[in-house]
């Protein structure tokens, strides 16, 4: 799957959405940065993708915006491209477009680590980085 632009309200304000996989691909061949911004509270206790760099979009308490975000995936990117990861794919579009405002070539990666809500409400059967098996763990 190649990356698609962004559509609708996100048109045309960060690089695109990416599969779990192509993202995937990307880090093994050393072509992007995995950036993981869901909250430190998430990360260790859902899991993480391991070598994917944490930075938070947001964080308790009261889910403000990280004051440190930018100077963080600023950092991060060291010439490449950034992968972004967050829970369904939400806060990573919002994410994406901060960091393509700094200048980086910065992708959504679709579903996220848990993916959409089945029926009963429940993340992790639809979708996402750990229903499709890509590397990741938990503490």
């Amino acid at each position: 799957m190649q990356p698609q632009p962004p559509s609708g309200a996100h048109q045309g304000t960060y690089a695109g959405d990416v599969s779990p996989e192509l993202a995937w691909r990307w880090v093994q061949d050393g072509e992007a940065v995995m950036v993981d911004v869901r909250t430190d509270a998430e990360r260790e206790w859902v899991g993480f993708v391991p070598g994917a760099v944490p930075v938070a979009w947001k964080q308790w308490p009261g889910m403000a915006i990280n004051p440190t975000f930018d100077q963080q995936v600023l950092e991060a990117a060291q010439g490449r491209k950034l992968v972004l990861l967050c829970r369904s794919g939400v806060r990573s579009v919002a994410a994406a477009r901060r960091a393509t405002e700094l200048g980086l070539e910065a992708y959504n990666i679709l579903e996220g680590f848990e993916g959409d809500p089945d029926t009963d409400a429940h993340r992790g059967r639809k979708g996402g980085w750990r229903f499709r098996g890509l590397p990741w763990r938990q503490n």
